[in-house]
């Protein structure tokens, strides 16, 4: 009964990218208090698929591959969207885009260059990722119940913009020195 169950983190990751539709199409019809929920409910899945996955043992090789696009899927989405409408600043949403762009094309390039990434998440990335997701959630519910401190979304938006530079230029560093070491591994020559 329990080996069935197995899916339900990858589940809870396909069910993240499909709600990005309607969280987009709710915020562009300004219906912010039903976007708030969707949007609260599509980032509790990324909370509870890696819960369930490490708790229950129900680690998967394409989990590893979903998980993290989900979560690009939805930022991204949620990003451009509150760009396009003129609530949040143009700058911080291409930092946070640009950073997902370049780091899956790192990705798609080392897979390319060298096999597989043997990579996780780093905790920078994390704590990016949750201020993301915080600070998206801060911006909705300003326009879905309009109480909220405009230094609570300045400082969370400094936070954002900080964790997304350090995180993709740790990204960057990290994965260019294990291609280094690979191309040296490959030529014979000491890493």
């Amino acid at each position: 009964m329990l080996s069935s169950l197995r899916f339900i983190p990858n589940a809870l990751c396909f069910l993240r990218m499909l709600l990005v539709i309607p969280v987009a199409w709710l915020l562009a019809h300004h219906e912010f208090k039903a976007t708030l929920w969707l949007f609260a409910v599509a980032a509790a899945t990324d909370g509870l698929d890696g819960f369930l996955a490490k708790r229950c043992g129900w680690t998967s090789e394409l989990g590893k591959i979903i998980d993290p696009l989900a979560d690009k899927i939805l930022l991204v989405g949620v990003f451009l969207t509150l760009a396009v409408m003129g609530l949040v600043p143009l700058w911080l949403a291409i930092a946070a885009i640009g950073r997902d762009l370049i780091i899956t094309a790192g990705a798609i390039t080392y897979h390319w260059l060298f096999g597989d990434l043997q990579g996780h998440p780093t905790w920078i990335s994390k704590l990016n990722t949750l201020c993301q997701i915080v600070f998206l959630l801060l911006i909705v519910a300003a326009h879905a119940v309009g109480h909220v401190p405009q230094a609570a979304v300045i400082a969370l938006g400094a936070l954002v913009f900080v964790t997304t530079v350090v995180s993709g230029i740790d990204y960057v560093v990290m994965y260019s020195r294990k291609a280094i070491t690979e191309s040296r591994r490959r030529r014979g020559l000491p890493a």
